[in-house]
């Protein structure tokens, strides 16, 4: 197990190509890593099966926290094949999960600046947005999960990306998930109706 300090932050399309532009000069470019992504929005978790899509591999993840809840994100992940991802979605499915599954495909390339490392991405749900991440031990001290955040700030502001507050994020994906709700009922109630 790891715990993710990730910050999130989103922008138009001008403000993507200048932080492209400044990652791709000052930056070590890790590459590009498109992702379909199946995603569970439980009440205080997040469960996803990933296909990248860009590096032919797949995995099973669970955050036990959700985003608008902190910056920390306790994980468990493990590889899983790629053949395997329509299996893991119908099995989750048949858990009981399937009304809170929801999919997505993010286009999406990573970089790593000052240590931390930053997806700037693009999916239909966020617009053009980035997540700036440490990666630190399940064991890591308070301390150094504030030494992550602050660390995250301080690359953010000098890229001149204004992170998003935890009510931001709390915010947006509420709305989100809202919107799902309602776009999932009306399909049923059009599917039950013809």
């Amino acid at each position: 197990m790891a715990v993710e300090i990730e910050m999130r932050a989103r922008f138009d399309k001008n403000a993507h190509d200048l932080l492209i532009s400044r990652l791709e000069r000052d930056g070590e470019d890790l590459g590009c890593d498109d992702k379909r992504i199946y995603f569970y929005v439980l009440p205080d978790k997040l469960l996803k099966v990933t296909d990248n899509t860009a590096a032919g591999s797949a995995k099973i993840t669970l955050k036990t926290s959700k985003i608008g809840q902190g910056a920390a994100f306790p994980e468990t992940e493990f590889a899983i094949a790629r053949e395997d991802v329509p299996a893991a979605v119908r099995v989750f499915n048949a858990l009981g999960f399937e009304a809170e599954m929801h999919e997505a495909f993010n286009q999406r390339h990573n970089f790593r600046f000052r240590g931390v490392e930053i997806a700037v991405k693009w999916s239909e749900a966020w617009g053009h947005h980035a997540e700036f991440e440490v990666l630190l031990d399940d064991s890591a001290s308070v301390a150094a999960q504030e030494e992550a955040s602050a660390r995250i700030r301080t690359v953010a502001e000098e890229l001149r990306v204004q992170l998003m507050s935890e009510q931001e994020l709390a915010d947006f994906t509420a709305a989100f998930e809202a919107a799902e709700r309602d776009r999932k009922a009306a399909a049923a109630q059009a599917a039950a109706t013809s």
